[in-house]
């Protein structure tokens, strides 16, 4: 049978899951998550005290900011104690798939050659359509070399789901995969899926999403580590209470199913749009955290802003709009989890607010709340601990244990320093402004200098002068009778000043990085053999 490997990373080629959770260790996951809620409750008695009130108004915004962070870590943490491992189900014989894969000018034509060579390796019986507006009679000729149909799909609305919905209307098969053209799936893929359709109520069955160019660069590793969690034990848990949600990639749906809403959702999110309507309409969905293909990342910072605003606009658009429409006929838990993923980029919006209040207190001295930094640290090192705790302990549902563990700070820092892309992606939704669909770079676009890098280098430089302004104030100018009763607050306001300038810093690197980075195709290394 065909055996994908790769020259450079050979171990990202085989087949992983994540492990089926224990009594044992769900337990101890409860213990953790009480202690950590319990924690929390302590800081927030501290915290909500009426002489803590400095600024009222900032008060109010810092407060809201704060502990819309807090209260969807709580969710987090609720959510885990729902996982779940669906069990093993072998597809019977004689069922009817299609896989859909798209093709969109401007994309490399080797590409397409390395994911439809794959295709055509899968074991079970299948057809692959490419999905091409491209208007380049090669994209036939490859489709047509690796037993593809070809579909010239030129001109139809709604981008990519545009293109799927028309093509729903040309096929026969009960069964559509949807394969983004950057991901390489495995011989076994459909082996993993399409057993669990024997239940009729299965809308869609999604798999974990896996990277094989993550290496490439500061950018792409983080772009990746942004994930691991979710593909591994968020997702499980979401499926643990009946609400796990479809991706782009690595989708398969129940024609009918499809059908039953109108075809696939169009829009920025389409496949978050699909997912809740699909649920909302009485269809169960199952995650299998299974690694049966490896796609692309955005290698370069500019690439993975495009990719960030775009995803911005589109989950707002679910937030403001379509889960209104369809609130009744979801679970509760369905609702909160999509509610969640839909303010995901309100991050934008509470990162700004996190920026801006120590800069204020330096050129007005006023405070949003008169707390001791000391006190600070002692309510809430015991919630940071617990969770971090709890974020490396359900790492033992991470699809790859080999590849995937750790404290993932290269996300961390690409999340916080995407806050001006996030906060121009809630603006557009707000005034309601729409946005191409622009296909994700699937290769390092060298020198490009993304214009969200301007925010960033202003706050790293401006971080540094007024820091630099008040130590100086404070070392030659301020009366002595002044420097110790302002001490605490001053280091406190530029500790967490120096948080956020650090983010910003990681930014900046991650942008320039591009400067110096090779474009390559890294489809170029990966080898299909023969067994």
């Amino acid at each position: 049978m065909p055996l994908h490997s790769n020259n450079k990373n050979n171990g990202l080629w085989q087949f992983k899951e994540a492990k089926r959770p224990t009594r044992v260790e769900r337990f101890i996951l409860l213990i953790l998550v009480i202690t950590g809620i319990i924690s929390i409750l302590r800081f927030a008695d501290w915290w909500f005290r009426k002489d803590h009130i400095g600024n009222a108004l900032l008060y109010i915004l810092l407060s809201l900011a704060f502990w819309y962070s807090i209260w969807r870590l709580i969710l987090y943490w609720i959510n885990y104690l729902g996982i779940k491992k669906p069990e093993r189900r072998l597809p019977p014989p004689g069922m009817s798939v299609a896989i859909f894969t798209t093709s969109s000018p401007g994309e490399p034509l080797s590409m397409f050659e390395k994911t439809l060579e794959a295709c055509a390796g899968i074991t079970y019986p299948h057809t692959t359509y490419l999905l091409d507006d491209t208007q380049d009679p090669a994209f036939k000729e490859v489709a047509e070399r690796y037993g593809a149909v070809w579909l010239e799909l030129v001109g139809l609305p709604g981008a990519k789901a545009g293109k799927i919905n028309r093509a729903l209307e040309l096929t026969d098969e009960d069964f559509i995969l949807v394969l983004d053209p950057d991901h390489v799936p495995f011989p076994e893929f459909l082996d993993h899926t399409l057993g669990y359709f024997t239940d009729e109520k299965i809308g869609f069955v999604q798999v974990s999403q896996a990277y094989y160019n993550q290496y490439r660069s500061f950018t792409a590793r983080g772009a990746a580590e942004q994930t691991y969690n979710f593909y591994g034990p968020t997702q499980m848990s979401l499926y643990g209470y009946g609400c796990s949600v479809a991706i782009g990639a690595n989708c398969t749906f129940r024609k009918k199913a499809l059908q039953s809403i109108g075809g696939h959702g169009i829009g920025l999110a389409e496949d978050l749009i699909t997912a809740i309507r699909l649920h909302a309409a009485g269809w169960k969905s199952v995650y299998n955290p299974v690694i049966i293909s490896r796609g692309l990342v955005p290698e370069d910072f500019g690439s993975f802003c495009k990719q960030q605003l775009k995803w911005a606009r589109g989950v707002f658009e679910v937030a403001f709009m379509e889960l209104p429409k369809l609130f009744r006929k979801l679970t509760v838990w369905q609702n909160l989890s999509y509610f969640t993923i839909g303010t995901y980029y309100l991050t934008g919006v509470t990162q700004f607010i996190f920026t801006i209040i120590p800069f204020l207190f330096f050129f007005t001295g006023v405070l949003p709340a008169r707390m001791e930094f000391a006190d600070f640290v002692i309510y809430g090192a015991p919630v940071m601990l617990c969770a971090i705790a709890i974020y490396l302990y359900v790492q033992r549902w991470l699809c790859d244990r080999n590849t995937e563990p750790g404290l993932h700070w290269r996300g961390m820092i690409l999340k916080f320093a995407c806050w001006p892309v996030f906060l121009t992606g809630f603006l557009l939704a707000i005034v309601n402004a729409e946005l191409p669909y622009i296909p994700t770079a699937k290769k390092a676009v060298v020198g490009y200098t993304t214009p969200f890098i301007g925010p960033l280098v202003a706050q790293v430089l401006f971080f540094i002068a007024v820091v630099f302004s008040v130590l100086t104030y404070r070392r030659f100018f301020m009366p002595e009778s002044e420097l110790t009763i302002s001490a605490e607050r001053t280091w406190g306001m530029i500790f967490f000043a120096f948080l956020a300038f650090i983010m910003a810093s990681g930014g900046v690197y991650a942008a320039l990085e591009a400067r110096k980075m090779k474009s390559e195709e890294p489809w170029s290394d990966v080898t299909l053999k023969v067994k």
